[in-house]
């Protein structure tokens, strides 16, 4: 089993995940938004982003929408996957 593989399994448990890492902001927090909307109070998100911006603002538009930003997660290709636990949970 490789590394990567490994990030992958110890990922936590999560009801929806998406990869942002293609996207500038602010587009990244817009699709993350849409994301969060979509999902029931308490669910948990997973968003794999890359950037400096996504990075840093990302996790700031989650909490101050009131949503719980839970970890930040280092990758190995230079991305991070950012949990969200949806606001209500």
């Amino acid at each position: 089993m490789t590394r990567a593989s490994e990030t992958v399994l110890s990922l936590p448990d999560h009801d929806r995940a998406i990869d942002i890492s293609a996207e500038t902001c602010p587009m990244t927090f817009v699709r993350t938004r849409l994301a969060l909307d979509a999902m029931a109070p308490g669910q948990v998100l997973l968003v794999r982003l890359r950037g400096a911006e996504p990075l840093a603002n990302v996790p700031r538009a989650a909490a101050d929408q009131g949503h719980d930003v839970l970890d930040l997660i280092p990758l190995e290709d230079g991305s991070a996957v950012l949990v969200i636990r949806k606001d209500g949970g």
